[in-house]
């Protein structure tokens, strides 16, 4: 019996596809991010969607088929998205969540709160077999703004050059921290649809919803962030800790907020929110941090597998579903109505009362660049972990819920991936194209008016003659000054000296710089002449030798 050595598994293949992509990338990032300005976010999906099992994909990639897809979605989404915020909070500047509080309490209270309200009334106008309380569940998985997109306009070279700081600052803090305030967005609609009485509903949202989870997970990711922030200090201090170990707590703490977090039942996203502000409160965290390079490697590759596994686990086959109240028509309008109407209203309108925002223009850049992915996709994973199960087909609203949600919510994050992905760079190809364009033009305007190559070299004859008469009254009169001046210097005229101090006087001073001597004033002698004899005879010269 022979030796097997060839054996192709589900985790070979994987490490083959992350892997090749990650070198594919890693050798022309360059290209991409500072020429193209594609973030590895976009090309992560696309090549997640080439792999899967999509209508026309390879195949050879595909998570809904390994088991529990829904458990190993949101263990491998929880871990991108904690790190995420995580490292997002570290790199802001000292106590910037205190500083600019009233911009950031705008963004994520009033925004999100019509974003959620505006996206629930397109679903359930769009998906007539969906009442509102489902409308309000599948809007609530829209709402945030997804950290790792964000990271195209917070960071790279398109962002340093063009954006200002302050928005980018106020971009990042806010995509960190409405991830985890999507929980009481998503825990009350799914309340009333699981409880039997609206008032008990509330209750459970306020108590479970909103106290224990997001403001018990704030604090314990204070507690726990200010507490190595006094650690690491104390252990930096007495010598106790090294600089490779120092930055590995950036994983470390981000892994073990959430982990602790997600035991006690609270909401880790904002508890690793909350871990990361506290830790870089007074910005040493982050001078310590500032430059190594294992932050950023760190980003790349769980982005990069994030993105991957987005791709491949797509569910293109129920994007066409009419027995789900699914058809293509639908989810196309559906994703380019939330592209405009979610957040640019909002913005717009609250302009004047958030500092950070100057003027329209800032407001409407800030409206649409509010992607939707990571997040996204787990809190859609999250409710249908809390959902019941479905049935084929859905026995009531509870069922069909949980069938739609993450089709629904795929399709929109897919087209935010291509809409704000893209964005930075068509910005900057019909910058380009105008550019030329406009030289062009004034070009061809410059060159129309010129007269044609042949002619450059004659004159009219006008112009001829005309410059004729302008030399020969020039010649008259320099001759006439000469013969004036000979008379009068030869022939015994009465020198005017007066005239000759009124030109010395005239003459304009200059001016002085600084350093450097003014040169001595140089005045001009006459030469001195000689007297005339009284009989009005010229002298006689005599020479010698």
């Amino acid at each position: 019996m022979g030796t097997q050595l060839v054996e192709v598994t589900t985790a070979n293949q994987a490490y083959l596809c992350l892997a090749g992509f990650l070198v594919f990338f890693s050798a022309i990032t360059l290209v991409f991010r500072e020429k193209l300005y594609l973030g590895e976010c976009v090309l992560a999906t696309a090549f997640g969607i080439a792999i899967g099992k999509c209508p026309h994909g390879a195949g050879i990639f595909d998570p809904r088929s390994w088991g529990s897809t829904n458990l190993v979605t949101l263990e491998v989404l929880r871990v991108i998205l904690a790190t995420g915020v995580f490292a997002i909070e570290i790199e802001l500047p000292r106590a910037y969540m205190r500083r600019r509080w009233r911009s950031q309490f705008f963004m994520l209270v009033p925004v999100m709160i019509f974003g959620w309200l505006i996206s629930s009334v397109l679903i359930f106008a769009l998906f007539p077999k969906l009442d509102f309380k489902s409308s309000l569940l599948i809007s609530a998985c829209l709402t945030p703004t997804d950290p790792i997109l964000s990271v195209a306009i917070t960071m790279g070279k398109f962002a340093l050059n063009h954006v200002p700081e302050h928005i980018r600052l106020l971009i990042a803090g806010e995509s960190a921290a409405n991830d985890g305030m999507a929980y009481p967005f998503l825990t009350l609609p799914l309340y009333l649809i699981i409880e039997h009485t609206t008032g008990a509903s509330v209750r459970q949202w306020f108590l479970v919803g909103v106290l224990y989870q997001v403001i018990l997970g704030c604090v314990l990711g204070a507690i726990f962030g200010s507490a190595f922030r006094y650690l690491l200090r104390f252990a930096q201090e007495r010598g106790f800790i090294n600089t490779e170990s120092f930055v590995a707590q950036h994983l470390a703490l981000a892994i073990f907020v959430m982990g602790l977090a997600n035991l006690l039942g609270c909401d880790e996203l904002l508890a690793a929110f909350s871990a990361g502000t506290a830790l870089s409160w007074d910005g040493h965290f982050k001078e310590t941090t500032e430059s190594a390079i294992f932050a950023s490697i760190l980003d790349l590759v769980l982005n990069s597998a994030g993105f991957i596994y987005i791709g491949a686990w797509i569910p293109f086959q129920l994007f066409n579903a009419p027995e789900l109240g699914i058809v293509p028509w639908r989810l196309i309008v559906l994703g380019i109505s939330l592209i405009l109407v979610r957040r640019i209203p909002a913005t717009i309108i609250l302009q004047p009362l958030i500092p950070d925002l100057h003027n329209m223009r800032e407001a409407l850049f800030v409206g649409h660049f509010g992607p939707m992915g990571v997040g996204a996709i787990y809190i859609s994973t999250l409710a249908v972990t809390k959902l019941p199960q479905t049935e084929s087909p859905p026995a009531n609203q509870a069922q069909l819920l949980a069938s739609v949600v993450q089709p629904i919510v795929s399709f929109v994050v897919l087209v935010s991936i291509i809409v704000h992905g893209l964005s930075i760079p068509f910005f900057t190809l019909g910058k380009r194209v105008r550019t030329f364009s406009v030289t062009s033009s004034r070009m061809s305007r410059a060159n129309s008016n010129r007269d044609p190559e042949w002619l450059m070299s004659t004159r009219p004859a006008s112009e001829i003659k005309q410059g004729l008469n302008h030399t020969v009254v020039s010649l008259e009169q320099k001759n006439a000054d000469d013969t004036q001046s000979l008379a009068t210097t030869t022939f015994g005229g009465a020198r005017n000296d007066s005239n000759l101090e009124n030109s010395v006087h005239e003459t304009p001073a200059r001016i002085p710089t600084p350093g450097v001597e003014p040169p001595a004033a140089a005045v001009t002698r006459p030469r001195p002449q000689t007297p005339m004899p009284s009989d009005g005879m010229l002298p006689k010269v005599k020479f010698t030798g």
